[in-house]
């Protein structure tokens, strides 16, 4: 990418200020305009983060069968490791396990956690748990995706960018036409509304010749996403692209396209390592990589500053990238210019 991560997320934010949508009377981490990344963050408030106590904080998430949560997990462990915080980490069995998951941050506010870092199935099945919370005197950082509207803090990757970054790359390698699909993860899920929005909007506003000839939920599953796909390719046989909302539907997708040889790009999102391979196997075409295991470390290192008393802002966002046959075997943190967090007692 020509442009550095800071750059091109800061530019990003300073377009979506101006956003509308239906959701425009809602809280939207991808259109604050006070959002900064980890590394103004670091440059404001210090490069080491404070860890006065032994706190016990709670992790909420969804199901580690998807790849992506269980890198995320990694790195709530690796950060748990580091700063010396106990970490506990909770997850529900599915990701449609709404109530499960609610009940699962209600215990963890009743057991008296100093703080709790949650990724919601959907916009609002925690927004009880955060009031709960709010109550105990304990604040809530909303990672990833799943938008808690009264949460205190919200830290992870720009769905919307994402979207962005998918669109720009098709249009690249179609020479800017051609009839695509996208496939949407689940209705209620804020990142599935920003991806799609993203992309849309990116035809939209640089007047592409992309055509977007079918789009419809596949609810972040594989095997629906690989039907969906298999229908669209008979119906639309012009089709030259398909973008999912996320990794899992993605190699689903795959999986009909190669069934039938059709050439169609395929790009996801979540950068999971099997899609890694697949783009190594000349299979999956890219992904738009949040980079989960070090998400979940930056979730840790400001929720450690919340404790300590800094001013973290409201949106925090995380690293992103995409990624093609050019750059997958880069390593991550070169990608990004990570730097591991420094922790002082």
């Amino acid at each position: 990418m020509k442009r550095s991560y800071t750059a091109l997320i800061l530019a990003v934010l300073a377009v979506m200020a101006l956003v509308f949508t239906a959701y425009a009377d809602e809280f939207n981490p991808d259109s604050d305009p006070s959002a900064k990344t980890i590394e103004q963050v670091r440059a404001e408030l210090g490069a080491e983060v404070p860890v006065k106590d032994v706190h016990n904080l709670s992790a909420i998430m969804k199901s580690i069968s998807n790849e992506f949560w269980r890198s995320l997990k990694e790195g709530y462990d690796l950060a748990a490791k580091n700063s010396g915080v106990n970490i506990r980490v909770d997850a529900t069995t599915d990701e449609g396990d709404e109530i499960g998951q609610q009940t699962m941050m209600d215990n963890a506010v009743n057991q008296g956690v100093k703080a709790v870092m949650a990724s919601p199935i959907s916009d609002s099945n925690l927004a009880a748990a955060v009031d709960n919370a709010k109550s105990a005197k304990i604040p809530v950082v909303n990672v990833n995706d799943g938008l808690i509207a009264n949460c205190d803090y919200y830290v992870g990757p720009n769905a919307y960018m994402n979207g962005q970054l998918a669109a720009e790359w098709i249009s690249k390698k179609l020479g800017d036409k051609g009839q695509v699909g996208i496939v949407i993860g689940m209705a209620k899920a804020f990142a599935a509304r920003e991806r799609t929005q993203g992309f849309e909007d990116w035809i939209k506003d640089h007047k592409s010749g992309l055509e977007i000839v079918a789009k419809q939920n596949a609810d972040w599953d594989r095997q629906r996403a690989k039907e969906l796909a298999s229908t669209w390719i008979m119906r639309f046989p012009d089709m030259k692209a398909i973008f999912c909302n996320n990794d899992d539907m993605a190699l689903g997708v795959v999986e009909a396209v190669d069934e039938v040889d059709a050439d169609i790009l395929v790009v996801g999102v979540d950068g999971i390592g099997e899609a890694y391979t697949s783009i190594k196997e000349g299979k999956l075409d890219a992904t738009v990589d949040s980079f989960p295991y070090y998400m979940s470390q930056v979730a840790v290192e400001c929720t450690l500053r919340v404790l300590a008393g800094q001013k973290v802002p409201h949106v925090v966002a995380t690293p992103q990238a995409l990624i093609d046959k050019d750059n997958v075997n880069k390593p991550a943190k070169e990608i990004i210019n990570w730097t591991d967090t420094a922790y002082t007692k």
